[in-house]
């Protein structure tokens, strides 16, 4: 695939990461996404980022085709960090937060699990319910498993 033809949207990808010790930074697919310049780390949402789509396994909305303007426009936010961290996370729950649908993990590490996603599987998840399938891909084609998560998946 060519990346520059994927990137022709120019997407707006972020990733919202906590330093809460449960993730290596060696394994972390969202610092490799960066390392890659496909996303960007932020420390908090603020301004314009108030009207991205973030990504919130709480949310009681699912992420949609419907999004898929809101994305060009503003951007996705990932949340990077534990469980135990995402619940005591305040305001996640914002009218842009949505979930995704259940999907099971391509990683080495949750491989087969039920919702046990990396940052960057769902990312890729995302853009692809949003019909941005090139750009899905090349998300995780910096990855040896990411192949396999649209095989199980999709």
């Amino acid at each position: 695939m060519n990346d520059s033809k994927a990137i022709e949207f120019n997407l707006k990808l972020y990733c919202l990461r906590y330093e809460d010790g449960g993730c290596s930074k060696k394994k972390c697919t969202a610092l490799k996404l960066k390392r890659h310049d496909l996303l960007k780390i932020i420390n908090k949402v603020k301004g314009s980022l108030n009207k991205a789509l973030t990504l919130n396994p709480f949310s009681k909305k699912e992420v949609s085709i419907n999004d898929r303007k809101r994305i060009l426009k503003y951007g996705l936010i990932v949340i990077d960090c534990s469980w135990k961290t995402l619940l005591n996370i305040k305001n996640l729950n914002n009218e842009y937060a949505r979930r995704l649908p259940p999907l099971m993990a391509a990683n080495p590490v949750n491989y087969g699990k039920w919702e046990k996603l990396t940052s960057a599987e769902a990312i890729a998840a995302t853009l692809y319910i949003t019909k941005f399938d090139d750009y899905a891909k090349l998300i995780l084609s910096k990855f040896s498993w990411g192949n396999e998560f649209f095989k199980i998946n999709y």
